[in-house]
């Protein structure tokens, strides 16, 4: 079994007899029926249809959880505060309880588990008072080579449409719902097709540079390095970009693209 504990990650709590209708109409997944410790991975994003948060919300016996990146928390909370107006919710940041992955195995436990809803061979989230300390530089190489992007380190808030970073392929977004924050310009973009970016692994025969450095195709701006781990990244990238060129550069070091074997869209064929 893999264990690690993600430090840079926080709970809150948000429970009251609106709290389900309260979230569900402001977020971009569906959360109405999940079971008690089942879990949905989305967002809540800008009018205009950019990611301010990513999260998980998970189901509980008191209302729900929300699992967070750390950095996130208190801005997060004050934006659930401006949208609850008079709903009867209680919102608070959960201070002893800690947040695990775990992956390649099977878990028993009588601590709050859930499977990652992004993709099953991210394994498990944990979240238990304490446990072993570890090391997150085995879940980093494991999300990386398994190409699921996060937040901060792959794409910026604020700045990121929810199918640039992938979230129209790992359950991140339900279509079918009725609206949500940002909803019209989200749904726009997946009737016409029209993400131009996306996040996909890129590959290297040295070590890649660092985080944020710029790429190029043919010398012309194609995206930007997100994480790393040596020779493996993941990349936002212009796909229509990347299918002309035969020299595709992160800084000085030339790297080869490949979309992730789990989502539904291709590289364009160059003409």
């Amino acid at each position: 079994m893999k264990f690690a504990h993600l430090a840079d990650r926080s709970l809150i709590e948000i429970s009251g007899e609106d709290a389900e209708g309260f979230l569900d109409n402001i977020i971009t997944c569906n959360i109405l029926n999940l079971d008690e410790e089942q879990a949905s991975f989305g967002a809540l994003l800008t009018p205009q249809g950019k990611i301010l948060f990513d999260f998980f919300v998970i189901k509980t016996p008191a209302g729900f959880l929300i699992d967070i990146a750390e950095q996130l928390t208190t801005d997060f909370i004050k934006r659930l505060t401006f949208y609850r107006l008079r709903a009867k919710v209680d919102i608070k940041k959960i201070e002893n309880m800690q947040v695990y992955a775990l992956w390649d195995s099977e878990i028993v436990t009588n601590d709050l588990t859930i499977q990652d809803p992004r993709l099953p061979s991210m394994g498990y989230r944990l979240y238990a008072n304490q446990a072993p300390t570890s090391d997150a530089s085995d879940y980093e190489t494991h999300r990386i080579t398994n190409g699921i992007p996060e937040g901060a380190k792959d794409f910026d808030y604020g700045d990121a449409y929810p199918h640039e970073v992938l979230m129209d392929q790992n359950g991140g977004v339900d279509f079918k719902k009725g609206c949500y924050v940002g909803q019209e310009v989200v749904s726009r973009m997946q009737h016409r097709g029209t993400a131009k970016k996306r996040i996909i692994n890129v590959f290297s025969d040295a070590p890649l540079p660092t985080q944020g450095t710029a790429i190029t195709a043919d010398g012309k701006p194609a995206g930007q390095l997100g994480s790393t781990v040596n020779t493996t990244g993941l990349a936002l990238l212009r796909l229509d970009r990347i299918a002309k060129t035969e020299n595709l550069m992160a800084g000085e070091i030339n790297i080869k693209p490949a979309v992730q074997n789990w989502v539904t869209f291709e590289i364009p064929k160059a003409e």
